[in-house]
């Protein structure tokens, strides 16, 4: 037991010290917050959106063809002649195949862009965290916490200062 109280006795008297000797300015900033209403955040993704928007199109048609495709093997596969059932089974799993692939890129190229344009809007936020940091003379800001006291959220001027960057 006196292997656990002496650390933790010397640690309180050592934030004791520490608190009457001097005034720490801590502050918190809700990150999710920031990057759901930031400016930066919106612009990201409608540019996104506008840059994979034809892609999507071009998926969304080969789903079509595909399900045209099944449909038309469900419904007459069994008056069809076998080489031509065949012939159109062979030609659905190519499709599905294609079709897959390019889910899967679109995907990986999807993700690989949203990360870019985070990775982006992260450093415009952390800049205007330092910037009010400084500017304000705070020894601390914390990014993420289970609980932080109102007074000390820095969220809404965070924002206001990425919109006032207008970046």
């Amino acid at each position: 037991m006196n292997k656990i109280f002496t650390p933790l006795l010397a640690v309180a008297c050592m934030l004791t010290a520490f608190s009457v000797s001097a005034e720490i300015k801590i502050g918190f900033v809700n990150s999710q917050r920031v990057l759901n209403d930031a400016p930066q955040a919106a612009r990201a993704k409608k540019k996104i959106e506008k840059e994979f928007e034809k892609r999507d199109q071009d998926l969304q048609k080969l789903a079509k063809q595909l399900q045209t495709l099944q449909e038309t093997l469900e419904k007459n596969s069994l008056t069809m002649p076998e080489s031509e059932r065949r012939s159109k089974e062979r030609e659905f799993g190519e499709l599905n195949r294609d079709f897959q692939r390019k889910q899967r890129e679109f995907k990986e190229d999807l993700n690989l862009r949203q990360n870019e344009e985070m990775a982006a809007i992260y450093e415009r936020v952390n800049k205007a965290i330092k910037g009010i940091a400084e500017a304000e003379k705070y020894d601390l800001i914390l990014q993420e916490a289970v609980y932080a006291n109102p007074r000390l959220d820095l969220t809404d001027k965070i924002i206001k200062a990425l919109g006032d960057g207008n970046k």
